[in-house]
């Protein structure tokens, strides 16, 4: 069947399965959304301003880079950005200091990055590359951030699709979103149901099934939905959790040269700016890099609220799996105490709210977000492959440089909608 009654099933609301909806709503097609949650937005997880004072993320918190698609529809939406700026500190164990990101050897770096024509694993470019003590610092600091900022590991991640990271410096600029990524899901949300599209929550899918040319999608309660075209965006975990036609199926252990990596994110909101007392001028410090066991810290400014942001990524996540939130809060204390040389109770008195999750602990994520492998690409077109009635997207299947970000969510969406609506 085809034309404006077309009906597809959409299972997931986050970022890539609201994107969908729209496209295919606007194009006058019937869409109805399946949400395993009790809210929209999936890896996106607004938290209560009541309780951090600011509409705070509790998942995907920053706009990476150029993100066209987002800033379009941040445009759309009335919302604005606003650019982070500031300066990036560590801490070696002993002392705080400005990070700096300068190496003796970043000019060899560059070089071996530009001269690269075959993929490898970051560690064993590394390996080739800058074997030998007097490299230690460049290797540490590259794997820091394999692990710390792609959620990656460095044994099995992609040097060519790291490379444009590398390169020149570093990261691309990053921005938030004013009113957090939440107001933006809240506006796709709104326009999808203004335009007709039924968004169901509360319904986890458990089986996808083709019969006579058509589409049944069964949740976990029994019910089913009859439909013409299903698109599967949940996380890739969860691609293997749901029973799926032998076909898609098939095609399936093609993810497993997709990398999927963990996120513990921490929040603490302080009645004051306590570690701005220091000496050190740490009135504009943005990141701040350390070793100890949440190693990654960042701040609100250039805004003004008195709050940490603790992050661990990466495989190593795995060494605090028995942690309940709780735990992860208590952790995130004791790496502050250590970084800043105060006792934890003393600190501890400063706390208004918390909150931790540890992404693998999610029943309906698994983890935080994909990486690339050397066989990533591949992987990618042999899932993405529009050849039947049920279709996958989502920011593990974006083939452009912005893989494992909301940019990646919208455009997959919008991708695999627009190909639906050229057949």
């Amino acid at each position: 069947m085809s034309g404006p009654l077309e009906h597809i099933v959409i299972v997931g609301a986050g970022a890539a399965g609201l994107m969908a909806a729209r496209e295919l709503a606007r194009a006058g097609r019937r869409v109805t959304i399946l949400e395993a949650r009790e809210r929209c937005g999936g890896r996106i997880h607004p938290l209560p301003a009541a309780q951090f004072g600011y509409p705070a993320d509790g998942g995907a918190e920053f706009v990476h880079g150029e993100a066209p698609v987002t800033r379009a529809l941040l445009r759309e939406a009335g919302l604005s950005l606003q650019a982070i700026g500031g300066t990036q500190w560590s801490f070696d164990g002993a002392s705080l200091s400005r990070e700096d990101r300068h190496d003796p050897h970043e000019a060899k770096l560059q070089a071996a990055l530009r001269d690269l024509k075959d993929d490898l694993a970051v560690a064993d470019f590394l390996r080739r590359h800058f074997a030998g003590a007097d490299y230690a610092r460049l290797r540490h600091s590259i794997e820091r951030m394999v692990e710390g900022y792609d959620a990656a590991d460095p044994a099995r991640a992609s040097t060519l699709a790291l490379r444009e990271e590398w390169m020149d410096g570093g990261h691309s600029p990053q921005a938030r979103i004013n009113g957090g990524y939440g107001a933006l899901i809240d506006c796709l949300a709104a326009e999808c149901r203004a335009r007709g599209v039924a968004i169901r929550l509360g319904c986890a899918v458990s089986a996808i099934e083709e019969e006579g040319g058509a589409v049944v999608v069964r949740c976990a309660s029994g019910d089913g939905l009859a439909c013409d075209r299903a698109i599967l965006t949940v996380p890739l975990p969860l691609l293997r959790k749901i029973a799926l036609p032998a076909h898609v199926g098939a095609r399936l252990t093609a993810a497993d040269d997709i990398g999927f990596g963990n996120v513990i994110k921490i929040l603490l909101r302080f009645a004051r700016s306590w570690w701005r007392d220091r000496q050190d001028d740490l009135a504009d410090m943005i990141f701040l890099l350390s070793n100890e066991v949440i190693p990654v810290w960042w701040t609100r400014y250039p805004d003004q609220h008195p709050l940490l942001t603790g992050w661990f990524g990466g495989p190593r996540t795995a060494e605090l799996s028995h942690l309940e939130p709780q735990g992860l809060i208590e952790a995130g204390l004791d790496s502050l105490a250590a970084i800043f040389k105060r006792s934890r109770d003393d600190i501890a008195r400063d706390l208004v709210a918390a909150a931790a999750t540890n992404w693998a602990h999610d029943p309906f994520a698994r983890g935080a977000y994909s990486w690339a492998t050397p066989r990533t690409r591949e992987a990618q077109a042999i899932l993405a492959r529009a050849d039947g009635l049920v279709l996958l997207s989502g920011e593990a299947l974006y083939r452009g440089r912005d893989m494992g970000t909301v940019e990646a969510a919208l455009a997959s969406g919008l991708e695999t909608a627009r190909t639906i609506l050229r057949s």
